[in-house]
């Protein structure tokens, strides 16, 4: 094999290789697994005091995003959001990373909360739970300039019982 050839491939493999982790990252963001730091000790008040998530990366390649943000809402009214920053998840492997809540009517979302937590554990129904929907958004730009991000939606009592979850793949 001529220089020439060898230098050719070598550029190829340069060029595809980011390409690649971002493609990875997007394809293993949907199969990335989550809960809270403490398995079992979920409240949604506790999230809006900060506190740290555990993230469980199933897959054989790393995964990496730029953000990690859980919006609640209820009654279709954003109320606030708990953020995790620039995190990469080895393959096969769990992290713990800490998040940071941010809302502008803080006192009421945790009132809300409370109320929420209290009938998720058996309490009586004093807000309708299913006005209360949790959007999960992770950020992961191509080749760090290109946006791209994933949404999920889900209940906010299927997202109590995903971050009280006990085990995840990876322990």
């Amino acid at each position: 094999m001529n220089k020439h050839s060898i230098i050719t491939i070598v550029a190829i493999i340069v060029i595809i290789l980011p390409f690649a982790h971002s493609g990875l990252s997007i394809i293993g963001m949907q199969q990335l697994e989550y809960r809270w730091d403490s398995p079992g000790q979920f409240s949604f008040f506790t999230m809006s005091n900060d506190g740290e998530m555990e993230f469980c990366n199933p897959m054989p390649f790393w995964i990496s995003f730029q953000e990690l943000e859980i919006i609640p809402h209820y009654q279709a009214s954003s109320l606030g959001s708990f953020s995790v920053e620039p995190t990469t998840v080895n393959p096969m492997s769990s992290t713990v990373q800490e998040g940071v809540f941010l809302s502008e009517g803080l006192s009421a979302a945790r009132h809300i909360f409370m109320s929420l937590d209290f009938e998720f554990n058996g309490g009586d129904i004093r807000l309708d739970p299913n006005e209360f929907i949790v959007v999960v958004r992770a950020d992961m730009p191509i080749l760090g300039v290109i946006p791209y991000s994933t949404t999920t939606q889900i209940s906010g009592f299927d997202f109590s019982r995903i971050m009280n979850s006990e085990n995840l793949s990876c322990g």
